[in-house]
């Protein structure tokens, strides 16, 4: 075996990112469903609206967290350089 990993393809990463994304999808859901059905047992009885909100809330940040993923210049903080700069401060 040699130690140089073969590149992989950007249809591969991309399908890697949307299944994490998925899959956060489902984790946030489904916490934020049951953190809604908790609250609506105990505190609002039995209403239905706390599911929801906790089920949309959960859908939200994983939304937010997919959108970062696929575009990591809405990350607070990053800066995009562009090429032509990095180009001058790779010949000085």
């Amino acid at each position: 075996m040699s130690s140089t990993s073969k590149p992989t393809s950007s249809e591969n990463i991309i399908a890697q990112k949307f299944d994490r994304c998925l899959a956060d999808l489902i984790v946030k859901s489904g916490v934020g469903f049951s953190a809604g059905v908790l609250a609506s047992v105990i505190l609002f009885r039995r209403r239905a609206w706390p599911v929801a909100l906790g089920t949309g809330f959960g859908a939200g940040m994983a939304y937010a967290d997919c959108d970062r993923s696929f575009n990591p210049a809405r990350i607070p903080g990053t800066r995009i350089i562009p090429y032509s700069e990095v180009k001058k401060e790779g010949s000085s």
